[in-house]
């Protein structure tokens, strides 16, 4: 039994019987009486009953993040945490690292600390195969779950995201229309945010009749070894591919590709251009500085946060939200 049966067994919506499992006001006696006679003869008592009783509520979010270490995820619960608990929430972190057993196990720790809501912090959680998403929609049939960065089309589950899709679609048309034609994608992630930046390279690549196959490239090493990825492009260089351009899926591989060109002897941005992605503290951290794409990581925090907010008081929410991102142009692109 979950709020969305209790939903069609009481001919109310989704967000009514919400309102009654969190005590609102907002709900007439009659209708109110009717939610609660299913619950009660259904036996439907998860935590979110008690808080609506006026029993108790652990005033707690679970937070899920695959690798804390990454300056994007570390930003992300950061601006989380610091936001639940201006609102009076406490929180418990799970780092999961990226396999899909070990979500799966992280999720049903949290359900069992019955905490509010569940926040998945960054895209990875959310896969391609619907089969590999059930643990998620498992735990939307008891408490909300949201999504940072990443969309999944399943009741209870709210997604916030920034279009990484036009970002990177508008910053590779830039670069080409800068005289670059042989821009190499160098990339690390085939999480939802990633596959919507690699989709709005290779737009913008076709729109300009430029071949994008041999100058896509997934760099499979670690997030954090500057030196071996600034390798992997002159190992490409060496095998005779030519590029003059670099977009990065996120600003380490940018500093990498600065540092190749460096290495190179090449001018930037005169002779060779790089555009990074997150517009972390790292695009202060080369000569020139770099040009990155602002994805509004604190913004979206906030609405995430509103949003579920919203969604614990028993309020109609949007189930997706879309943020644009910018390109803040610094020292490594024309």
């Amino acid at each position: 039994m979950t709020i969305y049966d209790i939903s069609e067994k009481a001919g109310v919506s989704i967000a009514t019987v919400s309102r009654v499992l969190n005590g609102s006001k907002n709900v007439s006696d009659k209708t109110r009486q009717k939610v609660l006679d299913v619950i009660a003869r259904y036996e439907y008592t998860p935590n979110a009953f008690a808080r609506g009783l006026g029993l108790n509520t652990m005033k707690t979010i679970g937070i899920m993040c695959a690798d804390s270490s990454d300056l994007y995820l570390a930003k992300a619960v950061y601006y989380i945490e610091q936001k639940l608990r201006a609102n009076g929430y406490d929180s418990l972190l799970c780092c999961t690292g990226y396999g899909l057993e070990s979500k799966i196990a992280s999720m049903n720790l949290l359900l069992t600390k019955k905490v509010d809501g569940i926040i998945l912090a960054g895209s990875n959680f959310a896969y391609e195969k619907e089969s590999e998403n059930k643990y998620i929609s498992d735990a939307a049939a008891q408490i909300p779950v949201m999504l940072l960065n990443a969309a999944l089309d399943v009741p209870n589950v709210y997604s916030v995201v920034s279009d990484d899709f036009t970002s990177m679609y508008k910053a590779s048309l830039q670069m080409l229309e800068s005289g670059i034609e042989d821009i190499l994608y160098f990339y690390n992630s085939n999480s939802y945010s990633g596959r919507r930046k690699l989709a709005g390279y290779l737009a913008a690549m076709e729109e300009k009749g430029c071949s994008a196959d041999a100058l896509t490239q997934f760099y499979q090493g670690s997030h954090e070894d500057i030196h071996a990825m600034t390798d992997y492009l002159k190992q490409l260089h060496e095998r005779g591919l030519a590029f003059h351009g670099v977009i990065a899926s996120d600003d380490i591989l940018a500093l990498a590709a600065v540092k190749y060109a460096q290495e190179m002897k090449y001018q930037v941005p005169e002779e060779f251009s790089v555009l990074g992605y997150n517009n972390s503290m790292l695009t202060v951290c080369s000569e020139p500085e770099l040009t990155s794409i602002d994805n509004k990581l604190e913004t979206l925090c906030q609405h995430l946060i509103t949003t579920l907010l919203g969604v614990l008081d028993g309020n109609e929410m949007p189930k997706k939200t879309v943020f644009s991102g910018e390109i803040i142009a610094r020292g490594t692109t024309r």
